[in-house]
C-alpha cells in the first residue's frame, strides 16, 4: 500500500490513516508477505474505520475546546450557570386560566384548560420554579470544612459561614440559620435545628446535634447560649465555626404541605419559643408553607410566594391546641398554668410529646335546627382550630362553586341574594326549599316550594337528604343537597344563605363552597343606616315596623358568636353598613370565585 492509495480515500480520513501508516512504516520498513499487505490495506480503507476515527476527531476537538467550525470557543466563566426565562411558571399559568374562563364559550379554550388542570403539567412547573428560585439564593464564597483529629481522636470540622445581611440589619433571621442549645445530659453547646433556606442549610456542613466547640477561635467550655448570641451579633463578615459531628447524616426532604392559620402570632411576644430571632410572624387567614415538622413544637415554616426562601420557627398544631385549650381551661376556672409552662419551658423542651387530650367530646352529638326555637348557646365548642392544610383550586369554564351567605337574622343577606339574582337571572339561581305544609293560595310547586307529605321529608330527613332543616309551626322546611348540586350541574352560581349551624353540612368537598360571611357594623352605624333606608324588621312576621335598639343588640351579639365559633371556616368577610358599597364587595367576591385560583382544604383540591 502506498501514500498516493491512502490519499484517495476521503480528505478527513485520509490525514489521519496517513499518519498510521507513517507510524507504521509501511512504505519502507514493512516486512510482511502479500496478503498480509491486503488485509491491513483492506482495514485501513473500510468506511467502519473512517468512521470512528471521524467519531475520534469531534471528540478530541471538544476536548481541546474546538468547535466545529475549527473556532476555538471563549472559555466559560466559573459562576456561569443556566438562567431560567421565567421563575413564576406558576403565575403565569394562573394568568393563562384567567384568559381562558374569558373565552369560556370557546372548544379550544376548554381543551386547553383541560389539559393545563392535568396535575402532572401542574406539579411539573411547580418543580421548575422551585429550582429556577433556589438559582438566586444569595452567593457564598466556598465553604472552608477540614476534618482532621484531635488529640483525643474526635473528627473535628472547621466551617465558615457568611453572616447574613438581613441578620445585620433588620433581625429577621438567626445570624447563621441555626438554633442552639445547651444539651441538657452534657452542658455542651449543641446545634438544635437548622433552618430551611438559612446559611447553614444552604452549606450542608451543619447538622442537628452538633457540637459546637468554638466560635471565630473562642471556646464554648462553661458558655451558654445567650453567650454564644451575644459572640454572633458582635462578629462581622465570616464567621468560623469548630464542630464535632454527632451521628450519620440524612438528607431530609422539604415538605410541600400549605395550611391556613387560624389565628394570629407574634414571636417577639411568645414566651415559650427557643429562639426569637428565629420566630416567623403571621396573621390569621394567611398562607404558610410548612417545611419541616420534625419538632413536635416548633415547625419551620415560610409565607408561600415569600421569595426569600428562608424558613421560622411557628407553633405546631399539638402546641397550638395546647394553648387554646389552656386559656378554655382558665376561663372555666381551672389554672394548671404551672403544668402547662413545665411542658415548654426554655431552652430545654420536652424529650417526648406528653399525651394530648382529647379534642372531640365522646358525648357531644350535632345539633339539628330548629327555626322556631330560641337560639341555642351549645356551639361547636369542641372545635380547635390552629391551620387547615389547602391546596390551589383552579376555575372551572362553566361551573360554579355555590355562594354561601352567613350572618345573624336581619343583617342584610336576603336582600343581597336578591340584588345579585336580579342582576343575572340567568346566570344567578338560589334553591327550592321543601316543606310538608300545603300549599297556599297562588304557590306553585317547584317555584315558591317542593311540597312533599310529612312522613316522605322525614324519611329523607334519616336519609341526610337535606344539607338543613327544622320546624315551624307544626310544619317541617328543609333544603336538599341535591337542589344545589343540580344548579351547578347546570352551569349556574347557585346561591345559598343557610343557618350558620348547616355549615357542617354545606361545607363539603362534593359542593366546595365559596363562604362569605355578613357581618353587621358598630352599633350606632347599625342603627344608623337601618333608619335612614326605613329597613323594616325582619323579627316581626308582619314586617310594618323598624328594628328596635334591643334587636340591634342581638344581631351583634349574635354576629359575635358566629365568628367567635365559625370565623375559620369563611373565605371572605363583608361588614353590612352601607348596602351598597357591601353589594360592590359581593360582585368582588363573584368575580374572584370565577376567575381567580383560590386557596381550599386539600382534600377538595384532589
Amino acid at each position: 500500500m502506498t501514500a498516493a492509495s491512502i490519499e484517495s480515500s476521503n480528505e478527513k480520513d485520509a490525514t489521519a490513516i496517513l499518519k498510521i501508516a507513517q507510524t507504521l512504516c509501511l512504505e519502507n520498513r514493512l516486512n510482511s508477505n502479500q496478503e498480509e499487505r491486503e488485509f491491513l490495506n483492506n482495514v485501513l480503507s473500510s468506511t467502519e474505520l473512517h468512521a470512528l476515527l471521524n467519531v475520534h476527531q469531534r471528540v478530541s476537538e471538544l476536548a481541546q475546546g474546538t468547535n466545529i467550525s475549527g473556532h476555538k470557543p471563549s472559555a466559560p466563566s466559573a459562576t456561569d450557570r443556566p438562567v431560567p426565562a421565567i421563575t413564576n411558571s406558576v403565575q403565569v399559568l394562573e394568568d393563562v386560566f384567567g384568559v381562558l374562563t374569558n373565552n369560556s364559550c370557546s372548544n379550544v379554550a376548554k381543551e386547553l384548560m383541560k389539559c393545563l388542570q392535568s396535575n402532572y403539567f401542574q406539579s411539573l412547573l411547580w418543580c421548575h420554579d422551585v429550582v429556577a428560585q433556589k438559582a438566586y439564593l444569595p452567593s457564598l464564597p466556598e465553604p472552608l470544612e477540614e476534618d482532621f483529629e484531635d488529640e483525643d481522636e474526635e473528627t473535628v470540622k472547621i466551617v465558615q459561614l457568611v453572616k447574613s445581611s438581613d441578620s445585620l440589619d433588620h433581625g429577621t433571621e438567626p445570624i447563621v440559620g441555626a438554633t442552639i442549645k445547651t444539651d441538657e445530659n452534657t452542658g455542651k453547646i449543641v446545634i438544635a435545628r437548622v433552618m430551611h433556606g438559612g446559611a447553614a442549610d444552604r452549606s450542608g456542613l451543619i447538622h442537628p446535634g452538633d457540637e459546637v466547640v468554638e466560635v471565630n477561635g473562642i471556646s464554648m467550655d462553661a458558655k451558654t447560649p445567650t453567650d454564644v448570641l451575644r459572640i454572633l451579633q458582635q462578629a462581622e463578615g465570616t464567621i468560623t465555626f469548630k464542630i464535632i459531628p454527632i451521628g450519620r447524616r440524612t438528607n431530609i426532604r422539604e415538605s410541600k404541605v400549605r395550611v391556613r392559620a387560624h389565628f394570629d402570632f407574634n414571636s417577639a411576644t411568645d414566651p415559650y419559643i427557643p429562639c426569637k430571632e428565629a420566630g416567623l410572624d403571621f396573621r390569621r387567614g394567611e398562607i404558610l408553607h410548612i417545611v419541616s415538622q420534625d419538632d413536635p413544637f416548633w415547625w419551620q415554616a415560610r409565607k408561600e410566594g415569600d421569595p426569600s426562601m428562608r424558613s421560622g420557627l411557628i407553633p405546631s398544631r399539638a402546641l397550638q391546641e395546647r394553648r387554646i385549650l389552656h386559656e378554655r381551661a382558665q376561663v372555666d376556672g381551672i389554672d394548671d398554668e404551672a403544668t402547662f409552662c413545665s411542658l415548654l419551658s426554655c431552652p430545654k423542651t420536652p424529650r417526648f410529646p406528653p399525651t394530648l387530650p382529647p379534642l372531640l367530646s365522646p358525648t357531644s352529638k350535632t345539633i339539628k335546627i330548629n327555626y322556631n326555637l330560641v337560639e341555642s348557646e351549645d356551639f361547636d365548642r369542641e372545635e380547635i382550630p390552629t391551620y387547615e392544610e389547602v391546596a390551589k383550586l383552579y376555575p372551572r369554564p362553566g361551573y360554579f362553586r355555590p355562594l354561601v351567605l352567613i350572618g345573624p337574622p336581619g343583617v342584610g343577606r336576603n336582600e343581597l341574594k336578591r340584588r345579585l339574582i336580579s342582576l343575572d337571572p340567568d346566570k344567578y339561581k338560589t334553591t327550592i326549599p321543601y316543606t310538608s305544609r300545603s300549599p297556599k293560595p297562588g304557590e306553585i310547586e317547584g317555584e315558591d316550594y317542593h311540597f312533599v307529605n310529612r312522613s316522605q321529608m322525614e324519611k329523607d330527613i334519616a336519609a341526610g337528604r337535606y344539607i338543613e332543616y327544622g320546624e315551624y309551626k307544626g310544619n317541617l322546611y328543609g333544603t336538599a343537597a341535591d337542589s344545589i348540586q343540580e344548579q351547578m350541574d347546570a352551569g349556574y352560581l347557585c346561591l345559598l344563605n343557610p343557618h350558620y349551624q348547616a355549615l357542617k353540612t354545606v361545607r363539603t368537598a362534593d359542593l366546595k363552597p365559596y363562604i362569605i360571611y355578613i357581618k353587621p357594623p358598630a352599633f350606632e352605624v347599625l342603627k344608623e343606616t337601618r333608619h335612614s333606608s326605613y329597613a323594616r324588621s325582619t323579627f316581626d312576621e308582619t314586617n310594618s315596623r323598624g328594628f328596635t335598639d334591643d334587636e340591634f343588640r342581638d344581631m351583634i351579639r349574635s354576629g359575635e358568636r358566629i365568628e367567635f365559633h365559625y370565623s375559620h371556616w369563611f373565605d371572605e368577610i363583608i361588614v353590612n353598613s352601607d348596602l351598597s358599597d357591601a353589594f360592590d364587595h359581593l360582585l368582588r367576591a363573584v368575580t374572584r370565585v370565577e376567575s381567580e385560583p383560590l386557596w381550599v382544604p386539600s382534600s377538595w383540591a384532589l
